[in-house]
């Protein structure tokens, strides 16, 4: 393994270890603020219950996410030298607007949220509140442009092998920005959803059946079940779009090497780029033309229209990409079939919680963290889909990556590595610690429990 293949590890190391954190504080900052609103209009005192608890959640994820983002970031100077120094003029002043109007509003404003719940009138702790998860939202947007911007440049030109920026609005408002944007924001409140009802769930089996972890797992598990097939909407609409723009990358997920029609959805396939073929194909005849093109005749793209007539390829490698795409869609498929099941057993007679049976329980305790698993995949299939290049069509990755000794990145990344894993099983085991002392109402020891607050003991088990 040489430098690029290396550096292109540890980079995926750190932006896989990092992504996870934003992907719980994005959509978790807006739970809180439903909580906290709830809270206001019924004084309903379960409603706070629920925020105090998912308050030291959003408290542990965001501090993660802080401080593997600024590990990650170094990486630009110390393994890609070539992005800044070719785009630089674009990504500089989009990473400078995250820090600007989001990560200021978030620090400014996470102090009141998490420790001022009885110390300032209810209504700044509920715009505190909302102003952290803005900033967590407005985060999201500013990454997703450059990121979309990577994938679908537009509103540059190059001077000098550097690229200048020309028009904002087209930079910012890039061809593939609304769907990547919509489809990662979904993403977070999935992930969020099932966190909450996996974490519930798991505080209800263990007796801890409080008022508080009744509404917040009564809430997750329906949030779950309104927004999955909107997901997937959104994720056929982005699908349409990177067709126009990276018919490449849709090869690949569809492992079609051949531009042609009647083209099958496949199932299972094992992809061999040297051979250019795949072997064991077990697919749907016609599907994959009627999802792309909506009719059965539809001409799909294949991976040999994407090779030079000096044999250089430029699509990516074809296996990771089928097979991340098929992980992303089925985890997606496993969590419509269980929050629409969990919803229904609670829907009949109306019996809420208490209608859900052990099994389903620990369905909802195993799905626990199945968004992270949906958005690790979907991300490799988005991002190793974009290879060989690290700006579409402008700048490719091995022009990009720094002349670093291999031995050096490898040393490193395997630090990386015993690092995150090692964080990783604490961040995990932090929260069920937190949720078995709170079940069995004792103090959770955090420091942000608003001053005042009675802890909620269990009732007994049904």
């Amino acid at each position: 393994m040489d430098t690029l293949i290396l550096s292109r590890m540890q980079f995926a190391a750190n932006i896989s270890f990092h992504i996870l954190f934003p992907t719980i504080t994005i959509a978790l900052g807006w739970a809180l603020l439903f909580f906290k609103l709830r809270y206001s209009r019924t004084r309903d005192e379960r409603w706070m219950e629920a925020y105090r608890f998912w308050v030291k959640i959003f408290a542990l994820s965001f501090a993660m996410g802080v401080v593997s983002g600024i590990t990650m970031s170094f990486q630009f100077g110390t393994n890609w030298p070539g992005f800044m120094e070719t785009v630089g003029n674009i990504a500089g002043p989009l990473l400078a607007y995250e820090v600007l109007t989001a990560f200021f509003l978030e620090a400014v404003f996470l102090g009141i949220m998490l420790f001022g719940a009885s110390r300032v009138p209810n209504w700044l702790h509920t715009t505190a509140t909302f102003l952290v998860a803005f900033g967590t939202m407005m985060s999201a947007f500013w990454i997703i442009v450059l990121n979309s911007w990577m994938h679908t440049p537009q509103g540059f030109e190059m001077i000098d092998g550097v690229a200048h920026a020309t028009d904002w609005s087209a930079i910012i408002f890039n061809p593939s920005m609304p769907y990547r944007f919509f489809h990662m924001v979904l993403a977070s409140f999935l992930t969020v959803s099932f966190l909450i009802a996996g974490v519930s769930a798991f505080r209800w089996i263990i007796g801890g059946r409080t008022e508080g972890v009744r509404v917040a797992l009564k809430t997750a598990v329906f949030a779950a079940a309104v927004l999955i097939p909107v997901q997937i909407l959104v994720g056929d609409m982005h699908g349409l779009n990177t067709l126009e723009h990276q018919p490449q990358k849709i090869a690949a997920m569809e492992g079609n090497w051949e531009t042609q029609s009647n083209v099958p959805l496949l199932l299972f396939a094992i992809p061999d780029d040297a051979a250019r073929e795949n072997r064991f194909e077990i697919g749907i005849p016609n599907l994959a033309s009627i999802i792309l093109k909506h009719r059965a005749d539809g001409v799909v793209p294949g991976l040999n229209d994407f090779v030079t007539a000096d044999g250089e390829v430029l699509h990516p490698r074809v296996a990771p990409v089928f097979w991340s795409f098929r992980v992303m869609v089925g985890t997606g498929m496993l969590m419509l079939l269980v929050s629409w099941g969990a919803a229904a057993m609670m829907l009949r007679r109306r019996r809420g919680v208490d209608g859900l049976p052990k099994v389903m329980l620990y369905a909802l305790v195993g799905m626990s963290f199945s968004g992270w698993l949906a958005t690790l995949a979907g991300w490799y299939t988005t991002e190793i889909g974009r290879q060989p290049w690290l700006v579409q069509g402008v700048l490719s990755t091995k022009q990009a990556v720094a002349d670093v000794p291999a031995p050096m990145v490898l040393s490193t990344l395997i630090a990386y590595l015993v690092v995150y894993v090692l964080l990783l099983g604490v961040y995990i085991s932090v929260i069920f610690f937190l949720a078995r002392r709170a079940s069995q109402g004792q103090p959770l020891g955090t420091g942000i429990e608003p001053r005042g607050a009675k802890s909620t003991h269990a009732l007994p088990a049904e």
